[in-house]
C-alpha cells in the first residue's frame, strides 16, 4: 500500500497544476465535500465507488467507468477522512490495473498545507482581515445576532468567567472571535478562557486546531482526556457515551479554572433541527435551551451564544475569510471504513435526514424555518394533552372540570 502513497506536498509539487492528467475523487459524503473539498475534486462516495467496481467485471466497464467519473488514460487519485476507505479503494483500483494514488491523511493533509502557508506568509494578516469582517461584512447577520442572543436570554452578565469550548471547527472558531470583539466593547467587566478538550485527536487534526488558534489570535488552553480511548470498544452509541464524558471533563475543567460559564458554539440551524428530531423521533416537544444550570456541577452554567445565528451566514463567513476548519475531527471517523457498515454514523444520519427535511419544506414555505422556532415560544398548554415539568406529569384532564 505504502508505493500508492502520495503526500500533500508531492500532490501540488508535481500534479495539482496538471489537472487534464488526472482525475481527482473526494471519497466522502456531499455534505463533507460541501463544507470543503481540494480544489478540482469530484465527489463519489466511497460506498458508490467500491460498488461500481465490485461489478466491474461483470458489467459494461465503459458505462460503469463513466458512472463513477473514471478514465482508464488519466491517472486516479482519491482521498478521504477514513484512512482505510482510501486504502480499501486505492488497492481495488490497482488491482484492477488504473494507475492510482491515494493522498496520505486525506482532506485534513490539504488543510494543514494551506494552513502552514498562510502561518509562513508573512505579508498576511489573517486576523485582522477575519475581524474586519465581523465588524463590516457580517455585522448584522452575525455579530448583532449574537449579541442579541446575550442581550435577550441574558448569557452574560458582569463579572462573569466564561470558560469558550473550542472543538476546531466553524461555529467554535466564530464564537471565539465574536466574544473577543465584545470583550474590545468594554460594556461591563468579564473574563475569557479559550479552551480546547483533545479527547483524542490524531496528530494531524489537533495540529488544524492549534494553527487556525495560532492564526486567528485565539490565546487557546489544551486539556487532555482519555475519551476516544475509553468509548472505543462501545459497539452500541459510542457517540452517546462519548458526548456524555466531554460535557462532564468540560465542567470540571471549568471549575478548576475558577468559570462559572461554559459557552458552547450550537446555533439557530441545530435548534431547529433539534425541535423537529424530539418531535419525529423522541415523541415529545422540546428545544436546545440558550441556557441551562448544570445538575451536577454547582454554579456552573451553559450558555449558547450564537443561538439566533445562521448557518449558512456562518459559512459565508468561513469561505470569505478563506478559513479551513475541521467538520469532524473524530479518531473513529479515520479508523472506521464506512464501506463495512459503520454504525457511528446513526447518530448524525437522524440529524442529516431533519436537515433535508427542512429543505423540501422549505421550498413550499419559506417562512418554516422561523416558524419552527417560534413553535417553542408559543406553546399554548390548554391546548396540551399533558405536559411534564419538574419531573411531574400534568394532564389536561387534572383541571379540566374546573371550567
Amino acid at each position: 500500500m505504502n508505493e500508492l502513497l502520495l503526500t500533500i506536498e508531492d500532490f501540488k509539487r508535481n500534479l495539482f497544476e496538471y489537472k487534464e492528467k488526472y482525475i481527482l475523487l473526494d471519497l466522502r459524503d456531499g455534505e463533507q465535500y460541501m463544507y470543503g473539498h481540494i480544489p478540482n475534486a469530484i465527489n463519489c462516495r466511497a460506498d458508490i465507488l467500491n460498488m461500481a467496481l465490485d461489478n466491474i467485471q461483470s458489467g459494461d466497464i465503459d458505462k460503469v467507468l463513466s458512472n463513477v467519473k473514471l478514465e482508464k488514460n488519466k491517472k486516479i487519485i482519491i482521498y478521504s477522512d477514513s484512512n482505510k476507505d482510501s486504502s480499501i479503494l486505492g488497492e481495488k483500483l490497482y488491482e484492477l490495473g488504473f494507475d492510482v494514488k491515494v493522498i496520505k491523511d486525506g482532506y485534513v493533509s490539504w488543510i494543514l498545507y494551506k494552513m502552514e502557508q498562510e502561518v509562513k506568509d508573512d505579508e498576511s494578516d489573517k486576523n485582522a482581515e477575519v475581524e474586519l469582517s465581523i465588524r463590516k461584512k457580517f455585522h448584522k447577520k452575525i455579530f448583532s445576532k449574537f449579541a442579541k442572543a446575550i442581550k435577550t436570554y441574558e448569557l452574560l452578565k458582569p463579572n462573569d468567567k466564561v470558560m469558550v469550548c473550542i472543538s476546531g471547527g466553524k461555529d467554535s472558531m466564530l464564537m471565539a472571535k465574536l466574544f473577543q470583539e465584545l470583550k474590545r466593547h468594554d460594556r461591563f467587566p468579564f473574563e475569557l478562557e479559550f479552551v480546547v478538550m483533545d479527547p483524542g485527536y490524531n496528530n494531524a487534526n489537533r495540529k488544524v486546531i492549534e494553527l487556525n488558534a495560532k492564526l486567528l489570535d485565539i490565546p487557546i488552553k489544551i486539556f487532555d482526556t482519555p475519551i476516544f480511548d475509553t468509548v472505543v470498544d462501545i459497539e452500541k452509541s459510542p457517540c452517546y457515551l462519548c458526548a456524555r464524558m466531554r460535557r462532564g471533563y468540560l465542567y470540571s475543567y471549568a471549575q478548576k479554572l475558577g468559570c462559572n460559564k461554559i459557552a458552547l458554539g450550537h446555533h439557530y440551524d441545530d435548534v431547529i433541527e433539534t425541535i423537529l428530531m424530539g418531535m419525529l423521533y423522541g415523541a415529545q416537544i422540546q428545544t436546545m435551551m440558550p441556557k441551562l444550570h448544570s445538575t451536577n456541577f454547582e454554579g456552573l452554567e451553559l450558555i449558547r451564544p450564537l443561538y439566533l445565528v445562521r448557518e449558512e451566514d456562518i459559512i459565508k463567513w468561513r469561505e470569505y475569510n478563506e478559513l479551513y476548519f475541521l467538520q469532524c475531527a473524530c479518531k473513529f471517523t479515520d479508523e472506521t471504513s464506512s464501506l463495512m457498515g459503520n454504525s457511528l454514523k446513526e447518530s448524525s444520519s437522524k440529524r442529516k435526514e431533519v436537515k433535508n427535511l427542512i429543505k423540501e419544506l422549505k421550498k413550499v414555505n419559506p417562512y418554516v424555518e422561523g416558524n419552527i422556532f417560534k413553535s417553542v415560544e408559543n406553546v399554548n398548554l390548554s391546548t396540551i394533552i399533558a405536559y411534564k415539568t419538574n419531573g411531574h406529569k400534568y394532564s389536561f384532564l387534572d383541571s379540566y372540570d374546573e371550567k
